[in-house]
């Protein structure tokens, strides 16, 4: 097993290596080895016990309904402040650097691409680390709302502050997907990294890709296996650590 596992992630490097306009595609496996719990794994939060279900409390009509509760919740399960970039975060933002990578879309809301370095990061789904007045638009940080003793409140003008991210009933940022599609249908290569490919329409954006190579790295099957060039079935940050 591990000579196969070796033997892929060196036709990894091989292909990074050949080629100049690579696209990386990431969901939540990339930040579970930060620390991040993803939300579909056996112990994510979709199998925790709550009053509502995960997926019903970070909806639009919830927040609306709920503030409270969607903010006791939000604050307990979504933002990790601590978490710190792992291999794979490190090594996109180094193949950036050196002209490999043209961006990362992810669908994680947790910002730590940018903080392992990477500039053009596409974020489908929002960040937990910008905040914003639904009365004035005044920008908080993420420990205005971690500091906050139930639904945050605008040091401005008092109106309710709302994370930015895109919660169930949303739509994405149009802006935002266009640039993805954009940056998918001219790269030579997409690497789909660490998601189950489940989320739509996050997951139909691989659909526009029309290069030479697909790259699959993910520790369980997702849809797309039969289509991919190289399929490697590893956690991503143990790939992306023995990258050069």
């Amino acid at each position: 097993m591990a000579d196969t596992l070796q033997n892929k992630i060196q036709s990894l490097q091989q292909i990074i290596d050949t080629y100049e306009n690579i696209v990386f595609f990431g969901g939540a496996g990339v930040s579970t080895e930060s620390g991040i719990p993803d939300f579909r794994s056996t112990d994510g939060l979709y199998h925790m016990q709550y009053a509502y279900p995960p997926e019903t409390i970070v909806s639009h009509s919830f927040y609306r309904a709920n503030p409270k509760e969607f903010y006791r919740f939000y604050k307990d399960k979504m933002i990790y402040p601590d978490a710190v970039p792992n291999d794979a975060h490190k090594k996109l933002a180094e193949l950036e650097e050196k002209g490999k990578v043209r961006a990362v879309i992810t669908q994680n809301i947790d910002g730590l691409h940018q903080a392992a370095g990477s500039k053009e990061v596409l974020e489908l789904h929002g960040s937990v680390l910008r905040n914003y007045c639904e009365c004035c638009g005044t920008f908080h940080d993420v420990y205005a709302v971690i500091n906050s003793p139930d639904v945050p409140k605008c040091t401005k003008c008092g109106g309710p502050v709302k994370p930015d991210v895109v919660l169930y009933e949303e739509g994405l940022d149009d802006k935002i997907l266009r640039s993805a599609i954009r940056y998918i249908q001219n790269a030579q290569v997409l690497i789909i990294g660490g998601t189950s490919l489940a989320v739509y329409p996050a997951a139909g954006l691989i659909d526009y890709f029309q290069g030479d190579k697909i790259v699959v790295i993910n520790k369980t099957a997702t849809p797309r296996d039969s289509f991919a060039d190289l399929l490697i079935q590893a956690p991503i940050g143990e790939v992306f650590g023995r990258i050069q």
